[in-house]
């Protein structure tokens, strides 16, 4: 065994980012897509992986335990460079989203309830194979899979449910590019390439005309990530045992949103670009290591009907995507760029959904509202919508009392 160091995984991984940045700007049908870097090269480095253990005899270990760490901070950004005052102009789309996703929750519950049934499998599961993992991600699966297993004696449920969380952000990252590109082909529409109108929400790297961010202002921006993390970690701390649980994620983002929105108040002043530069890395470091570290021999053996589930799935949130939000949020070209970053996060998770944006921003243009919904929408309203749908789902006989 191959046992890599933190330094060493980190170097790895920033190592799979550039070649995920190689590939997608050198194979047109990656660049065409925009399939995110991190998704393409780290999936590369788990297939090469898992032929190595398979045909060598050499397994790979990395130190992930920053992956936590890196979605909290990622968070945290995003909430440093939330402008509330744009939510004026993004109220009506939020709330388009917002009627868009309530149904979508229940109906692809319905639709792995219905997979479950067609391949005899536990009720459950279907639910594991719906909004449990697919939207809820890995956080939620584990607590779910711990309940199934502890009071419904379901088997491999947690390697299930955790394979599912992340096979669930491979296709989030896969199909929500194609999608998008697909509605501006069909649909004629265009963004516009000045990214210095776009009020600090596309691809930092892609701010040509600003000037450019400076260490002190690096420095400003890391001192209020990591206060982001601190009290957002101390706030998640102190409702613990409410009846809702609530992810750590928010509470950092929250605090974000605070930051940004009453410092200028007291004088204190972020560089957007700088934070948004934090915000990225932390996000690319996240889903690589996530990508890395797939298992997929535990996927061969484990996931047979559930890959079979979480095909029909992706399908079904790509044309809800395509012909349901992408409609109701004016069909223009936020609303494509929206409707890739609900695949992300109807298949993933939000941070799937803002790499599914960044992508496309940075090929095609800023989208400022869509920057606003979407992290709104996915960090403060889909969780509690999730678990309300979720509860009451598996207060019902034929799901939860088989």
């Amino acid at each position: 065994m191959i046992s890599l160091s933190p330094v060493q995984s980190l170097l790895a991984c920033c190592l799979v980012l550039v070649i995920g940045r190689v590939l997608t700007s050198r194979i047109g049908i990656l660049a065409r897509y925009s399939i995110p870097d991190p998704i393409v090269g780290g999936l590369l480095f788990a297939v090469l992986a898992y032929l190595l253990s398979t045909w060598g005899g050499v397994s790979i270990s990395m130190e992930t335990s920053i992956k936590p760490t890196l979605l909290l901070l990622f968070f945290g950004c995003i909430g440093l460079t939330a402008n509330l005052k744009l939510l004026a102009k993004g109220g009506p789309r939020l709330i388009a989203f917002l009627l868009a996703l309530i149904p979508f929750l229940v109906l692809q519950n319905a639709v792995g309830l219905g997979m479950a049934w067609l391949l005899d499998m536990h009720p459950l599961m279907g639910l594991l194979g719906g909004t449990i993992t697919l939207v809820g991600g890995h956080g939620t699966g584990a607590a779910y899979a711990t309940r199934f297993a502890d009071f419904n004696n379901i088997q491999d449920v947690m390697a299930l449910a955790m394979t599912s969380a992340t096979l669930g952000l491979v296709l989030g990252g896969v199909v929500g590019g194609p999608v998008a590109e697909w509605l501006m082909r069909r649909h004629k529409l265009a963004g516009s390439l000045d990214h210095s109108a776009q009020g600090g929400n596309a691809a930092p790297d892609l701010a040509e005309d600003a000037a450019p961010a400076t260490a002190g202002s690096f420095i400003v921006s890391m001192t209020a990530a990591f206060v982001c993390l601190v009290v957002g970690g101390y706030l998640a701390m102190l409702v613990e045992g409410a009846p809702v649980s609530l992810p750590n994620f928010l509470w950092c983002l929250a605090t974000g949103v605070l930051i940004r929105n009453a410092g200028v108040h007291l004088g204190l002043k972020l560089d957007d670009r700088a934070t948004e530069i934090i915000g990225t890395i932390s996000l690319s470091l996240f889903l690589g290591m996530t990508m890395m570290t797939l298992d997929l021999s535990s996927v061969a053996r484990l996931a047979g009907p559930l890959a079979l589930m979480l095909l029909v799935q992706t399908l079904f949130c790509a044309l809800y995507a395509a012909w349901v939000v992408f409609r109701m949020l004016k069909s223009d070209y936020e609303a494509a760029i929206m409707s890739a970053a609900f695949c992300g996060f109807g298949l993933g998770a939000t941070a799937t959904a803002i790499a599914n944006m960044q992508a496309l921003t940075r090929r095609h243009g800023p989208a400022p509202e869509a920057f606003i919904v979407v992290p709104v929408t996915g960090a403060f309203l889909v969780d509690i919508l999730n678990v309300i749908v979720l509860t009451s789902l598996i207060s019902l006989p034929f799901v939860g009392g088989m």
